[in-house]
């Protein structure tokens, strides 16, 4: 390791460096924005998040022993929250989820995801640039189920873009389907 690179590497471990990733990534919407309008920038947004979203989760779940399809719920859910921060420190995001109880008639897992805290609404308020800006959680999410090989329905409840105080997911794991030759 070099000496820049051993000054530079306790600071991945304090945040910094997803910091600046971040900014880099509000200045770059901000700028396909304003040279390509604002639904250009809210598409490609999207799609390059649902991307890494969907790398993030394939990511993390090669460390376990079994498919996020076999996993009992309490092991799915702390794997999600894995998930969350790994894309984002808990300084930038704070992310709670619970089974929802009683379980549902049918059997099939329930729970709910509540983001409390996300920096992504403070930022863009700070920048005062919230008109046209197009909320990529519902993509990001897929992104995870995706690279978690989970078919889901997923319910935005809340949002804060919505001038709610949290934004808040209803998602049901769906029965995996078997393949038919």
């Amino acid at each position: 390791m070099t000496g820049l690179a051993r000054e530079v590497a306790p600071l991945a471990e304090d945040g910094p460096p997803h910091q600046f990733w971040w900014l880099h990534d509000a200045r770059w919407y901000q700028g396909v924005a304003r040279r390509f309008g604002q639904r250009a920038a809210n598409e490609i947004n999207a799609e390059a998040l649902r991307f890494v979203a969907r790398r993030v989760a394939a990511w993390c779940v090669r460390e376990r022993n079994r498919p996020p399809a076999d996993m009992p719920l309490a092991e799915l859910l702390p794997l999600l929250a894995r998930i969350n921060y790994t894309m984002w420190p808990e300084e930038m995001v704070s992310v709670e989820h619970h089974p929802v109880e009683p379980g549902r008639d049918d059997g099939a897992d329930e729970w709910e995801t509540v983001v409390v805290n996300h920096f992504v609404p403070k930022m863009l308020r700070a920048a005062r640039s919230t008109d046209g800006y197009q909320s990529v959680c519902i993509p990001v999410r897929a992104g995870f189920y995706e690279g978690l090989g989970l078919s889901v329905e997923d319910e935005h409840v809340e949002c804060q873009f919505d001038g709610d105080e949290v934004c808040r997911f209803r998602t049901v794991r769906l029965p995996v389907r078997e393949k038919v030759s």
